[in-house]
């Protein structure tokens, strides 16, 4: 058979024309010798089967077309062409060229198919990959847009520092390239305004200096310092007020909260435990706020006001540092200050020596005519019967004064004290008196202060007139306040006490400068204070000079050797047990490192309860528990024992209700097992520790972080201590508790209940402590084994 002559496939051209050899055309003759002679004739290429396929020279648009109706003509033209059969010799399917070119025409018959499949696919991933690209230059124009406004525009001034002057956000970093801390400056600017750089006339030799135009200027400076192998890192902010309607503020954010108030006792100083401290220039008018708003942020503010920044030249400045290192603690000791109080002599060293070792027996009755010589002479002598307890310093309160401000033993009360005190100094005790700068307009010697104007004026209009500016005084309703910038004012009050210390031998004196609400509102100073906290530190710097003054109420500066300063004074109650340790541990970091903690027991009682309350509180003095009792007006007794344990490991120890004022002598009992324990594991421990407080100002109680800055838990817990690094404490400060969680930090502690060694770095979960025990720890050697 022929193949069908004329057919035209898509290609576009004649199927007939692929058959190439030992084809027969129609017009030929097919006679048997002329197939004989054909059959005889050797072909010059081995024949092979005619291709059924059309050519591969379509089209290139059939080939590469993905639409239309190219799948149905695909489906005919194989149709059509599977029907064609072709009987010659020359197509023998034996042969194996003819087995070869079959597999090529079916390879070639799948391929275009495959094409058309394939580039479907290619189109697909090019179209996504297209869209990818955009949204890529997109994400990325977006990202180059944030990062320009927060990191080109957080300009890094200084190292590790970066302030966004847009924005007045301040962040710094640690060595490491981790945020510590994060500031948000000049929050009461308007956000609208406009910074620039200052003007040359403005600018400061190394330091940054911006301004917002006709409100305020900041300066900004660095420096850096090296010991041994811990770098610090200062930044300096200044800002200057240039308009009166701009209040200076700077909030830092504080994270997470163990933060703790101050109470008698200031220093403008700052620091958390990712090792960021803040302290703040003395002379700025400074005011402080923390979270306030429900804002986790510490801020701080210059504002000159009518009562304590009433003195001031100018506009007001708001100046403070913001130091980094790599831990809390050797910061810390990086800003204490060092070689504190040097050329201290041999016999203050002593004092110190006496106050750490001896207790202060402080009479404070709870009325003021129970305070007589009698019982004076009576309270020592119930001392010395206790018989476990070193004599110590007898202290006696503000009434030894007929009226405050007399500054002379009342003699009706007190007609032969000169003999009393020489008996006191015979059984081994110290006196002590409690002074004050207030004057009670009832004493003699208001008329002589006010004549010589060595008093507090009032400020008014007049200045010709020198009117004295009155206070209250704790029970005094009306007092004038001595002005201690007057020159004569001090030599004046010096002169007082000498005529007490040569007619009573009085050793020395205990300074009670009260609190800020007992400064005149509207004063007037003979010489203005920047900052009336300033007052404290000139009146105790001056008395130190003539006399031995043995403590002081409060401190805005550590006062000098062997002064030491007393905690606030706390209410007979469990509440206040549990403040004591977080007050005693920042008074110490703040740098106050020799304290005198309140009475065992407390200073007074809670204020009577209102009508319908509970009734089982006193009005005055001590008294806890049932007025009919003969022990009313004692502190609770299982109160009293907790107080005693914590005060046992406390710096001073101080009384003023005695062990044996209790009917049980579970009472007396405790106290002398607690007298022998500070005898034998306490005093040694504080009073070598003694030096170093005084040459490197590290506190003599520590928080447990002072021992292991790196651990986290040390940075949390606030019912323990530590003395130096050698004994840790862990007190009861609830009522009917006889169990509590103890943390330990690194190292091998000895149980001081059990005697057992305990590893540290863990907590001690429920750990049993019997009502007449104290848990406590001893630091053992490095290489104790178990």
């Amino acid at each position: 058979m022929s193949p069908e002559g004329g057919r035209r496939l898509d290609g576009g051209y004649e199927t007939s024309d692929t058959f190439s050899d030992g084809a027969v055309s129609d017009g030929e003759s097919s006679s048997p010798d002329i197939e004989a002679q054909k059959m005889t004739i050797t072909p010059a290429r081995n024949a092979r089967k005619k291709s059924i396929l059309p050519s591969f020279r379509t089209r290139d648009d059939d080939v590469l077309s993905g639409g239309g109706d190219g799948e149905d003509r695909d489906a005919d033209s194989h149709s059509d062409i599977t029907d064609i059969t072709d009987p010659s010799p020359a197509n023998s399917i034996s042969s194996v060229n003819s087995i070869s070119s079959l597999l090529k025409e079916k390879i070639l018959m799948s391929l275009p198919k495959a094409l058309k499949r394939r580039k479907k696919t290619k189109e697909y991933k090019l179209r996504a990959f297209v869209a990818f690209l955009f949204l890529a230059i997109v994400g990325l124009v977006g990202f180059a847009h944030v990062f320009y406004h927060q990191q080109v525009l957080q300009r890094a001034y200084f190292e590790k520092i970066r302030f966004n002057k847009e924005d007045r956000v301040v962040k710094l970093y640690n060595k490491d390239g981790v945020e510590i801390a994060k500031g948000y400056l000049g929050v009461n600017l308007p956000p609208t305004y406009r910074v620039f750089p200052c003007l040359a006339e403005n600018r400061k030799n190394g330091k940054v200096c911006l301004e917002w135009m006709h409100r305020a200027r900041l300066y900004l400076s660095y420096k850096e310092e090296q010991e041994k192998d811990t770098l610090f890192r200062c930044y300096t902010f200044t800002w200057e007020s240039l308009s009166e309607d701009t209040l200076l503020t700077d909030c830092f954010e504080n994270g997470e909260q163990h933060g703790h108030w101050w109470g008698s006792v200031l220093r403008r100083y700052f620091i958390n435990s990712r090792g960021v401290a803040i302290s703040v220039d003395p002379e700025t008018p400074l005011y402080v706020s923390i979270n306030a708003q429900d804002e986790d942020r510490l801020c701080l503010q210059a504002r000159h006001d009518k009562f304590a920044y009433v003195t001031h030249n100018g506009l007001p400045q708001l100046n403070y540092s913001v130091c980094t290192s790599r831990n809390m603690k050797m910061l810390h000791s990086f800003l204490s200050e060092k070689s504190l109080w040097d050329g201290i002599k041999e016999d203050e060293e002593s004092f110190i020596h006496s106050l750490l070792s001896e207790p202060v027996w402080q009479i404070a009755p709870r009325v003021k005519e129970q305070l007589t010589e009698n019982f004076v002479v009576s309270y020592t002598e119930s001392v010395n019967t206790l018989g476990f307890v070193r004599q110590g310093h007898v202290l006696l309160n503000e009434h030894w004064q007929q009226y405050v401000g007399d500054l002379s033993l009342d003699e009706s009360r007190f007609p032969t004290m000169n003999e009393t005190i020489d008996i006191i100094h015979r059984r081994g005790f110290r006196i002590a008196l409690t002074i004050q700068p207030f004057i009670s307009t009832e004493s003699r010697n208001f008329a002589e202060t006010v004549d010589k104007e060595l008093l507090i004026s009032e400020r008014n209009e007049e200045e010709v007139r020198k009117v004295p500016a009155l206070t209250r005084y704790k029970s005094v309703k009306s007092a004038g306040m001595l002005d201690v910038t007057h020159n004569e004012t001090v030599p004046w009050l010096c002169s007082q006490l000498k005529a007490l210390v040569d007619v009573y031998k009085v050793d020395s004196f205990y300074l009670d400068m009260g609190t800020a609400y007992d400064m005149p509102q509207f004063y007037l100073l003979r010489k203005n204070l920047t900052n009336p906290d300033h007052y404290k530190s000139i009146l105790t710097s001056q008395l130190h000079h003539k006399y031995q003054v043995i403590g002081v109420s409060g401190a805005v500066h550590r006062p000098p050797a062997p002064t030491f300063v007393s905690l606030p004074t706390l209410s007979s109650s469990w509440e206040s047990l549990q403040v004591i340790i977080p007050t005693i541990l920042t008074y110490g970091i703040i740098g106050y490192p020799f304290l005198m903690p309140g009475p065992v027991g407390g200073d007074y009682i809670p204020e009577p309860p209102r009508p319908g309350a509970s009734s089982n509180t006193t009005f005055h003095g001590f008294g806890i528990g049932d007025q009919k009792s003969p022990e009313a007006h004692l502190p609770n007794k299982e109160l009293y024992i907790r107080w005693l344990q914590l005060a046992t490991f406390l710096p001073v120890i101080r009384y003023s209700v005695l062990p044996s004022d209790y009917s049980d002598s579970q009472v007396l009992e405790q106290a002398k097992t607690l007298t022998t324990l500070r005898q034998q594991i306490v005093n040694p421990q504080l009073i070598k520790l003694v030096s170093e407080a005084l040459n490197s100002g590290v506190p003599l109680i520590r928080p447990l972080w002072m021992l292991d800055p790196f651990d986290s838990y040390c940075h949390t817990v606030k019912d323990e201590f530590s003395i130096g690094e050698e004994i840790i404490v862990a007190p009861i400060l609830k009522q009917n508790t006889h169990e509590r969680e103890v943390y330990l930090p690194a190292g091998v502690w000895k149980d001081g209940i059990e005697g057992s060694l305990r590893k540290g770095s863990r907590w001690l979960h429920s750990y049993k402590v019997p009502g007449d025990k104290i848990a406590y720890f001893v630091k053992m050697p490095d290489n104790t084994r178990f």
